[in-house]
């Protein structure tokens, strides 16, 4: 029985650890087109410095911030925010 409990929680831990990391490489696709449809070449050079962030949350903020930064140079901003908290 305990064996069972024990499996059951790794499975979960399993589970939930894959579908965090399927959520991140959407949110990542989601960016690079982002960055490419509305800075071009120039956007899409960000994007190495883009995977550095881990974090689901921030993710989806700058995922959101590409509909309203008025410029790349805000972008590069909030990046360099997010990277410079990191953990």
């Amino acid at each position: 029985m305990i064996e069972s409990a024990a499996y059951e929680i790794i499975k979960r831990e399993g589970y939930e650890e894959g579908l965090r990391q399927g959520i991140e490489q959407g949110i990542l696709k989601a960016i690079e087109l982002g960055l490419e449809l509305r800075f071009g070449a120039e956007g899409l050079k960000l994007y190495p410095e883009v995977k550095k962030v881990k974090e689901v949350e921030k993710l989806e903020a700058l995922s959101e911030a590409l509909k309203v930064v008025k410029d790349l140079e805000e972008f590069k901003g909030l990046l360099k925010d997010y990277l410079g908290s990191r953990e």
